[in-house]
């Protein structure tokens, strides 16, 4: 809770203007806090100078750690056909539970969904937990969230993943504060650490000029959305076998604050970068928009998809929907050509997991050098059109 010291408050009205919530006011000369609008981010007391504003915590518990076991998965689903991220969150999850020697259990909501318990079996979970009920029919933040958490209070799983899907980034944050846990988001790497068995959550940070690894020592469940494409997908095993669970969830009344009204499917979209195998990017070094007609004769003969740097579409030289990169698309194809693109740690979060990365630049120095299978330096407006010509022959 927060509280204002009324003895040392002199009204000189530092905290109002920290206050970037608008969640105090001066009533005879005292600071006053509004509790409905204050977010405790501290930043009040950190500009009062009379130490008139403190935050006090609340003693907290132990937290027992034994009770908590196993590595859950979302297994996200539309219409009864499972996201493609399930599957890399399940290769991901079965790595995390052998260095952790426990489970995996995947956590299905839905409607008319058990025919999916198998196939996630055969996938690499151990465990499948569905909850099948008409309230979970479409997706819908409340629903979802409550008869999850409801879940995760029974089981009590140690680490739970989700795909950072719109789906993932929608509702799994209610399910942190339900919880009352942490959530890394966006992660591209996770690992378990050796020595304290926690787990080591990687993401981009302060704009994706760093790698930051997060850890969360203090709670449990350690949750965590991760990015599609950066991980390898587990593959298919129809001889595994495991236990399948059907839980029944009991909504409150009126649960539901929206409704679905209806889907409508975006047929605006003219590249599926997510899902090539063959992606040809462009950067800066294609100096201006009517260059990128050669990526789009390469393209042809290599059967891709187009990709491009941030700068190339801020330039706009392509539109958004080709961007790759931390503010774009996460890919992971078999082939990745960079053509003039420098590197940036950005554009790596977006890449770096493909399976063979070609880079063309003619500065030899350029960071995408750093993770290129194959480099070639030279002047992409000589090497392209040699490279055309090879595959013309």
């Amino acid at each position: 809770m927060i509280e204002v010291i009324i003895e040392k408050c002199v009204g000189c009205g530092l905290c109002l203007k920290a206050c970037a919530y608008d969640a105090i006011s001066m009533v005879d000369r005292t600071a006053e806090i509004n509790l409905d609008r204050c977010t405790l981010c501290g930043a009040c007391v950190s500009a009062c100078k009379f130490d008139a504003i403190i935050i006090r915590k609340y003693g907290q518990q132990a937290l027992d750690r034994s009770q908590y076991q196993g590595i859950w998965v979302f297994a996200e689903q539309k219409s009864g056909v499972l996201a493609s991220v399930v599957y890399e969150l399940l290769g991901k999850a079965r790595e995390l539970a052998e260095d952790k020697e426990t489970s995996v259990t995947a956590v299905l909501l839905g409607y008319d969904i058990e025919h999916l318990t198998r196939e996630l079996i055969s996938y690499g979970a151990d465990r499948v937990i569905y909850a099948d009920h008409a309230e979970l029919s479409d997706f819908l933040d409340l629903p979802y969230s409550h008869a999850f958490t409801e879940l995760a209070r029974k089981y009590k799983p140690e680490i739970i993943l989700s795909g950072a899907t719109v789906t993932g980034r929608s509702f799994i944050p209610r399910v942190a504060v339900e919880l009352h846990t942490g959530l890394t988001a966006d992660c591209t790497g996770l690992e378990i650490d050796r020595e304290t068995g926690r787990l080591l959550q990687t993401r981009p940070a302060f704009g994706g000029n760093i790698m930051a690894t997060i850890i969360t020592p203090n709670h449990l469940p350690q949750m965590a959305t991760v990015r599609h494409k950066v991980m390898d997908p587990a593959l298919l095993d129809d001889s595994r076998q495991g236990e399948i669970i059907r839980e029944e969830i009991s909504f409150p009344e009126n649960i539901n604050q929206s409704k679905m009204l209806g889907f409508v499917p975006d047929d605006t979209q003219i590249v599926n970068l997510t899902e090539a195998n063959f992606v040809v990017s462009g950067g800066r070094g294609l100096k201006k928009k009517e260059n990128f007609q050669l990526l789009e004769e390469l393209s042809r003969h290599l059967d891709a998809a187009i990709g491009a740097s941030r700068a190339a579409v801020d330039a706009e030289w392509i539109a958004y929907p080709h961007q790759v990169g931390q503010t774009g698309k996460t890919i992971k194809p078999t082939v990745y050509i960079a053509v003039g693109i420098s590197g940036a740690i950005q554009h790596l979060a977006g890449m770096q997991s493909s399976d063979y990365i070609i880079a063309i630049n003619k500065d030899s120095d350029a960071p995408i050098f750093k993770v290129a299978d194959l480099g070639l330096v030279g002047d992409l407006f000589e090497v392209i059109p040699l490279l055309l010509q090879k595959l013309k022959r």
